[in-house]
């Protein structure tokens, strides 16, 4: 298995921002040739006991899901960072631990960040949404299309708001989080 290349995301809070902004911002890592899209969803209502199927497995759908606009690989369900209705942004980055990551078709780490935008309206709760997600179904499977070499990582989110930021580390069901408002 191959290391996880280096990425990065950032957020940066006022009074540190011009204007009162709260500026967000992640670079790719993922391989060169590979087609990244910008994509919007719309809200929308599901129906009771319907499912949604992400990258690798189908899990239970949610009643309403919000509008979401992602940064993705072109044939991934989920995506490396993107935003909601509500002013949440997701990023998610490779991480190596010591802990082998799992081959195992799961969750991938873009999955959870599409399913944090679709189901928090707010950075807690979109950090709720993945880690309670991560603890029912777990996270593993290739994270590229080449299914040739597998590149199977841990990850690491930044989770924000216009309030606050959260940084989940996460390997194999095992989490961490810490949150911060930028006031140092």
């Amino acid at each position: 298995m191959a290391v996880a290349p280096p990425s990065y995301c950032f957020v940066a809070f006022p009074p540190r921002t011009k204007d009162g902004l709260v500026v967000f911002g992640k670079n790719s890592a993922r391989p060169r040739e590979e087609v990244q899209e910008v994509v919007y969803f719309a809200a929308a209502a599901h129906d009771p006991g319907s499912k949604v199927e992400c990258t690798y497995i189908a899990i239970d759908q949610v009643p309403k899901t919000h509008a979401i606009m992602l940064s993705r690989p072109a044939w991934l369900w989920g995506s490396e960072m993107g935003a909601n209705e509500h002013g949440v942004c997701i990023a998610n980055e490779a991480i190596t631990t010591r802990e082998p990551a799992s081959e195992t078709e799961a969750l991938l780490g873009m999955d959870l960040v599409r399913l944090g935008l679709e189901r928090g309206a707010t950075a807690k709760e979109a950090l709720d949404v993945i880690v309670s997600l991560l603890e029912e179904h777990g996270q593993g499977g290739n994270y590229y299309e080449d299914g040739s070499s597998c590149q199977a990582f841990q990850s690491a989110f930044l989770i924000v708001d216009r309030a606050e930021a959260w940084v989940l580390e996460t390997v194999g069901k095992y989490w961490a989080a810490e949150k911060t408002t930028g006031e140092f």
